[in-house]
């Protein structure tokens, strides 16, 4: 098993947003909920950086 880094969790994001962006006629409910979780996970990562 391979441990998941920040950097993956970026490249994900944009993976899913450059998706939105090319096919917004599409269902991106799942997608966007990823995003937003993605987005917690390395906002919660800077924040023990910090500290």
């Amino acid at each position: 098993m391979q441990t998941v880094t920040e950097g993956d969790r970026r490249k994900e994001i944009r993976t899913l947003l450059n998706l939105i962006q090319r096919h917004p006629e599409r269902d991106w409910s799942a997608a966007r909920r990823r995003i937003a979780t993605l987005n917690q996970l390395v906002g919660n990562a800077r924040k023990k950086q910090l500290h």
